[in-house]
């Protein structure tokens, strides 16, 4: 959604920019700095069909794009200060006890090999194996909306062990390399840390395979609903001693009367409804919480069955946690505004620290979307919600009758 797509009017629209550039201009520095950061944004919201270092320019009214080229290179700001007040700003616009976290990947196709982090590795983006860059990020998404609040580049191995590749793209020496479930525990952690409580913290099953990402969220009593494979192993202790099993084995062994059509949230099209199912997972566990194996089955290709590790508070209903599961795909829709309207895959940079200024930059993009979408809700909630009237005139007494 661009100014040419708001349906609100352009006085509200700039008003909520200044706000948000008030906002993060601590981030920024110097005030040079400032305004070239609050022209990024505003191109990157513009109707730009590319938003490239040009394009950018353009928008700005600039003849060149130095100052745009410069605030992604040069400039001596922190992408991750920026990125600290763009969680403020999301929290405020859409923080709600409901909420959850997300954790996701998605990759950024190149066609060079000099920007950092490039290499032939899987893209979930174009669903094979591309010479490309992965981010890992961290989302936020409740009842008001959802946004991108953490961001990480992945850095291959032959990255991370390459000095010369390195220097010239100026990865900091502290940089080293992290599996993605690794990124994804050190963002959720210091998302929580940071004073970020969710109701749940929700991934796909490359994450929720992680056994330290599962313990850390147990350790910290957080609830969450991760996703695994088919051939996830499992082990239980019977009465027959040990058995080792996995997901798809115990599925087949569930009766019709086991599963229940529920809803995964509301689709374009209403209710996202699948069978659902749950069998209990045995082991310690924190006072107060249980361990469950979740299974989702396609209403109409009963062999589409997705398996989920939860851990839950005690009571929590099979209805809740279809509903937190459902909410993964909140982060899909970030994705796919900040790639379609946003350029959050338009990134020139090819340094370590022009990368994650370009993404903050369109995450804080995202962000002021969110928020404007957030009290469009609410207004609109707040027009249904029935109108009482005046109390003075409901509890009036009616006239005393005047005598024949």
């Amino acid at each position: 959604m661009a100014v040419a797509g708001w349906a609100g009017t352009l006085v509200d629209w700039r008003a909520g920019l200044d706000a948000l550039k008030a906002h993060l201009a601590p981030s920024l520095g110097r005030a040079e700095t400032r305004a070239s950061g609050g022209a990024f944004i505003d191109g990157l919201l513009s109707g730009a069909e590319r938003k490239t270092g040009w394009m950018l320019a353009e928008e700005a009214g600039l003849d060149r794009p130095y100052r745009i080229q410069s605030l992604l290179g040069r400039s001596a700001w922190s992408a991750d200060a920026l990125r600290d007040r763009v969680q403020e700003y999301v929290m405020a616009a859409l923080g709600d006890p409901g909420g959850v976290l997300v954790v996701d990947e998605t990759g950024f196709v190149k066609k060079g090999t000099h920007s950092v982090g490039v290499a032939r590795q899987y893209s979930g983006t174009a669903g094979r194996i591309e010479n490309s860059q992965v981010g890992v990020f961290l989302g936020y998404a409740s009842r008001y909306g959802q946004a991108l609040i953490d961001r990480r580049l992945y850095l291959p191995k032959a990255w991370a062990e390459d000095g010369e590749r390195r220097r010239k793209a100026s990865v900091p020496e502290e940089v080293a390399f992290a599996t993605k479930p690794a990124m994804a525990r050190e963002m959720i952690a210091a998302a929580l840390d940071a004073g970020i409580s969710c109701a749940w913290v929700l991934a796909d099953a490359l994450y929720g395979s992680d056994y330290q990402l599962r313990r850390m969220l147990e350790d910290r009593r957080q609830p969450y609903v991760l996703a695994v494979r088919s051939n996830q192993h499992l082990r239980f202790f019977t009465e027959e001693g040990l058995v080792q099993t996995d997901p798809a084995y115990l599925a087949g062994e569930l009766e019709s009367g086991d599963w229940y059509a529920l809803s995964a949230g509301e689709g374009a099209k209403g209710p996202r409804l699948y069978h659902w199912a749950r069998l209990p997972l045995n082991g310690a566990t924190q006072h107060g919480f249980e361990r469950w194996l979740l299974f989702r089955r396609s209403l109409r290709s009963p062999d589409e069955i997705a398996y989920y590790f939860v851990h839950a508070r005690e009571g929590a209903s099979l209805a809740e946690l279809a509903g937190a599961a459902g909410l993964r795909w909140t982060i899909e829709e970030c994705f796919l505004r900040a790639k379609d309207d946003l350029g959050l895959d338009h990134c020139e940079a090819r340094s370590w620290h022009g990368w994650h200024r370009h993404i903050t930059l369109v995450m804080a993009a995202v962000a002021f979307l969110a928020k404007l979408a957030a009290d469009q809700r609410r207004a609109a909630w707040t027009q249904a919600e029935p109108e009482l009237g005046d109390p003075g005139k409901r509890y009036k007494r009616s006239p005393t009758p005047q005598a024949a």
